[in-house]
């Protein structure tokens, strides 16, 4: 590589990580210098590999939500069963059962949908589970097997009386509310795509993704708000850069990519629906109240489906080609510290949707910034699975797992390190804005 376009990378890298660091704010909340201050006591995440037993009432309805959600889509039915966004349709459950059992905590403001009943007395557990069903009954009528007969057994092992039929009554009515404010939120708009031909455009033909732009936001002002930066000119020494650190360490024949860094790779190439469902789940399996835990998990979704969202509307908006077209057409891109090697092929396969930002770092920064906000410490430590390499990750904090999450999409030649880079800066900003903007406790 160049030495002048090393140089020029790196003094442009390390402006970009005084954000990406993700150690202090990148902006989007009333409170720009607010930094994390760590306690004496760190935060340990048990780690569960996707179990919830019906004991820990979020995290179960999670589970249930979650598979539900990631059913098949079916080519007839509700908006979301022809096109389910898990992030979505699991931030639309979360969301109920938040404001279901914060009616009945009364600690917190509300999100969407505050019930009309008294609340007082009612069960938090009987809440949740209506709220779930609730909206699992609007947004996939057709998918009962897999949530009803858990939800009448739930309910039937509760103690009968008052407060479950209250808790029941409050959940009902607020996934009620959720629904009729969720309701035709986009995910439907009609989308085609003619693929550019020039430098730098995206080339996939039917790419995935596409509507998501179109999706209304849960807590940000539109998906546009924190859109990131325009991505290196491709005559650039960051471009340069860029490309020759993933042209070197992605390609199926690399030669310096060693074997730990080509199992990262695999490691996070499970199908993300899947992936994130599962491991997310943790976070709602410690010895917490259901409040917390309720409240915790709402904003980890609402992060997830906004900055996920948010990230498509970038991608689509810059329309930015994959490492395997920029390789193989670099003779076209006018840099002179570029050269095209016709024969390229990525380690792993490459999603077929445009390359900037990177949507893994999307999901990483989203996660950091909401488990910062929340414990107040960096020093958060939990583990991943996948199902790809049948391995487990430890992670000491949140930065760890976005920095690994960012090397693995360059080891496994789908992306550049700018695009991680920006696509955890702008989900930072989301996550940040909607934990301290949301989910706050009451005046």
């Amino acid at each position: 590589m160049n030495p002048r376009s090393i140089a020029v990378f790196r003094s442009y890298a390390v402006a970009v990580a005084a954000c990406a660091s993700l150690l202090v704010s990148c902006g989007g909340s009333d409170d720009d210098n607010n930094t994390v201050q760590s306690p004496a006591v760190a935060v340990v995440v048990p780690y569960t590999n996707g179990v919830a037993p019906t004991s820990n009432v979020v995290a179960y309805w999670n589970l249930i939500a979650s598979d539900t959600i990631n059913a098949p889509a079916s080519a007839s039915g509700t908006p979301e069963e022809q096109r389910p966004i898990l992030q979505v349709d699991l931030a639309t459950v979360h969301v109920a059962i938040y404001d279901a059992v914060n009616a009945i905590a009364g600690t917190h403001k509300v999100f969407i949908a505050a019930p009309t009943i008294s609340a007082t007395g009612a069960s938090q557990e009987a809440a949740t589970a209506a709220a779930a069903v609730g909206v699992l009954k609007g947004l996939f009528p057709s998918r009962s097997a897999l949530y009803q007969a858990a939800y009448d057994a739930f309910i039937a092992a509760l103690p009968a009386g008052d407060a479950t039929t209250r808790g029941i009554a409050v959940g009902t009515e607020v996934a009620a509310g959720v629904l009729a404010s969720r309701a035709n939120d986009g995910r439907s708009t009609a989308v085609s795509y003619t693929p550019g031909t020039a430098p730098g455009n995206f080339r996939g033909m039917n790419p995935i993704g596409n509507f998501n732009r179109f999706v209304k936001p849960f807590a940000l002002t539109s998906l546009a708000q924190f859109r990131t930066p325009a991505p290196p000119a491709l005559d650039s020494a960051a471009y340069a850069a860029d490309f020759n650190e993933t042209k070197a360490f992605g390609a199926t024949t690399s030669s310096v990519r060693t074997a730990t860094q080509e199992e990262a790779a695999r490691f996070h190439t499970e199908a993300p629906p899947r992936f994130i469902s599962r491991n997310l789940r943790a976070f709602a399996m410690a010895d917490r109240s259901v409040a917390y835990n309720a409240r915790l998990m709402a904003a980890i979704w609402v992060a997830q489906a906004d900055g996920g969202n948010a990230c498509f509307e970038s991608k689509y908006f810059y329309e930015r080609w994959r490492p395997t077209s920029a390789i193989t057409l670099a003779d076209t891109d006018g840099n002179a510290d570029t050269t095209v090697d016709a024969t390229w092929t990525p380690v792993v396969a490459t999603p077929n949707h445009p390359e900037y930002p990177a949507a893994h770092a999307c999901t990483a920064g989203a996660l950091a910034a909401v488990l910062r906000e929340f414990f107040g410490t960096n020093q958060i430590s939990y583990s991943f699975s996948s199902t790809v390499t049948s391995s487990v990750h430890a992670f000491n904090t949140p930065d760890d797992m976005v920095t690994e999450m960012q090397a693995a999409r360059i080891y496994g030649g789908m992306h550049f390190r700018t695009s991680n880079v920006q696509g955890g800066v702008l989900t930072t900003k989301v996550g940040e804005w909607v934990a301290r903007n949301y989910f706050r406790p009451r005046d």
